[in-house]
């Protein structure tokens, strides 16, 4: 039994698929950990969306923001623009709401013990632990799946707040939790997050910093397997792991066995 964390899919379904082959993935043993972004720029997300659906419990997948985007797309929270018009078939396809009610059940951040691992989109806030990572990504889990998410897909836009605080409320702290762990990249000494920043991490401005790189990290002493930071590339430490590796960009898709002391790595080209 193999558990591997897969890197940004983006609808590449075609290097999925391969990827799978060169792992030798069996669904009735193996399992696989999707960081997120299943959809978009890619050319057959519904594909990849029903077939990672119908894994079933051998697949794990967190929410990425493309994911979100897409699911206020089809509820109507946001009007559809030439940049997702990759989204169009899916969109327009005869099971696009079960499939989109399907991915709004999915988790926004994902812990096993035993593994001592935690995933999760882009990353986690400093000052949370797991535990409250978990917490956290809870409060905006119920908020999808009870009958208001519309508004909340449609209020989730935007840079602000920018620093957390344990008094927000309503839309403001669904906002952030968002924003902490499916767009977060840098973050500034003060723990704000600097969201407009998405090129690689020796660009950054003065005083500001990778999440991961923040001192004395409440979640320190849990592996952390995130993606969404293609221009960071691949990271295989103890403690981090980075599996966004640009298959969109026609670079590689990769898997990253979690189960194992020293971690498998194993990459397909990417999209062409």
């Amino acid at each position: 039994m193999a558990v591997y964390a897969i890197g940004d899919i983006q609808g590449c379904y075609d290097p999925f698929r391969h990827l799978l082959d060169e792992i030798d993935f069996d669904p009735d043993k193996d399992t696989l950990w999707l960081v997120g972004d299943l959809v978009n720029r890619g050319p057959k997300s519904l594909k990849t969306l029903r077939f990672v659906r119908d894994l079933g419990d051998s697949a794990i997948t967190v929410l990425g923001n493309h994911d979100l985007h897409l699911l206020a797309l089809e509820a109507g929270s946001v009007r559809f623009g030439k940049r997702f018009g990759s989204l169009a078939k899916l969109l327009q396809s005869s099971d696009a709401g079960e499939l989109c009610n399907w991915l709004r059940h999915r988790p926004l951040a994902h812990y096993d013990k035993a593994l001592g691992t935690m995933m999760v989109h882009a990353g986690t806030y400093p000052a949370w632990d797991v535990k409250k990572t978990l917490a956290r990504a809870a409060e905006v889990e119920t908020a999808l799946q009870q009958d208001g998410y519309r508004t909340l897909l449609g209020k989730m836009y935007g840079d602000t707040p920018a620093v957390w605080n344990g008094k927000l409320k309503g839309y403001p702290r669904l906002r952030f939790i968002i924003n902490c762990l499916t767009r977060m990249r840098m973050i500034t000494n003060s723990n704000h997050l600097a969201l407009s920043f998405s090129g690689s991490p020796w660009r950054a401005r003065k005083g500001q910093l990778p999440w991961y790189d923040a001192p004395n990290a409440a979640w320190a002493g849990t592996r952390i397997v995130f993606g969404h930071w293609s221009a960071l590339g691949l990271i295989v430490l103890p403690d981090l792991i980075c599996v966004d590796t640009g298959c969109i960009w026609g670079r590689q898709l990769t898997a990253v066995r979690l189960d194992k002391r020293l971690p498998r790595v194993v990459q397909v080209p990417g999209q062409h």
